[in-house]
């Protein structure tokens, strides 16, 4: 009979720990996610600025090898990522596709300028730089105008700040409820043991000694927990990896990796001290409260 009830705790107990190690895992899953997003704002944000575009329109005069002398002038500036020659004829081949095909038949001769598309780099697409780089641009004879979405530029900087702000409060909200249900679920799991953690106060045992078993037990859990939680988190980036190349690309390795270890680490440290604090505070609860 005493041997089926030890089985019986026992079992209890294993359910418990797994439900626990599942609970926690599942939430750092999150917390990690959110965190990597977090953390890859600011690539996702260059990325998006290095593919605004601008078009240097060039004299309806200027020839192809005037065009591609300058295409490797600008190629070898450092704010600038790539440029591009599109000729007279590209040029009306893109809008037929976008116009249709019978667009032309109104002119004469072909009215598309020649131009230069250029990609710059991330830190310099901003309006007061864009402004200082059209105006210098624009007083190049090589170069009758300059072209770019003014408002796409003002959009992107201010919804780029604004989706920074909300991940932060967001990162923020995550982590109070992530140590809030962490808290919640080593509390439950020591609770179980009450009546042994006040016993062993009550003996004179004091409390480093009556919480260093659980802390031990609550650091394997949060590594556990953690390295459960990385799994599952890099079985998700490996699909990202293969089902879209270019969003992969937008986290940075070095990002994934402190990401993927600091998830093991964070489980570690929320169980420690969840359990530190659990204990601590049943272990000064009268025998009365103990049944409550």
């Amino acid at each position: 009979m005493a041997r089926k009830e030890r089985n019986m705790v026992r079992r209890r107990l294993v359910r418990s720990y797994v439900t626990s190690v599942i609970s926690i895992s599942l939430v750092l899953t999150l917390m990690g996610a959110a965190t990597l997003f977090w953390a890859s704002a600011g690539s996702v944000s260059r990325y998006f600025k290095e593919h605004v575009t601008v078009s240097l329109i060039l004299p309806m005069d200027a020839t192809d090898e005037a065009a591609q002398a300058l295409v490797a002038e600008l190629s070898a500036r450092e704010e600038i990522k790539s440029a591009e020659y599109i000729s007279r004829e590209k040029g009306a081949e893109e809008l037929k596709t976008m116009l249709g095909a019978d667009f032309l038949d109104v002119f004469e001769a072909n009215p598309v300028p020649a131009s230069v598309d250029i990609h710059l780099d991330g830190d310099q697409v901003s309006r007061d730089s864009l402004a200082r780089m059209r105006a210098a641009f624009e007083a190049d004879p090589r170069i009758r105008e300059v072209v770019y979405q003014e408002g796409l530029i003002e959009a992107l900087s201010a919804n780029l700040g604004r989706i920074t702000l909300v991940l932060t409060a967001v990162i923020a909200l995550l982590l109070i409820i992530s140590f809030a249900l962490i808290n919640n679920t080593v509390r439950l799991n020591i609770y179980a043991r009450r009546f042994t953690i006040h016993t062993m106060h009550l003996v004179g045992a004091r409390n480093a000694f009556i919480s260093r078993p659980f802390i031990r037990q609550a650091l394997v859990q949060g590594a556990v927990s953690g390295a459960i939680a990385a799994g599952i988190l890099g079985l998700i980036l490996l699909y990202v990896k293969r089902s879209s190349a270019l969003l992969y690309s937008l986290f940075n390795p070095t990002v994934i990796g402190l990401t993927l270890g600091g998830l093991v680490l964070a489980g570690m440290l929320i169980c420690a001290l969840s359990a530190a604090f659990v204990v601590n505070r049943l272990a000064y609860t009268s025998k009365d409260d103990l049944y409550y």
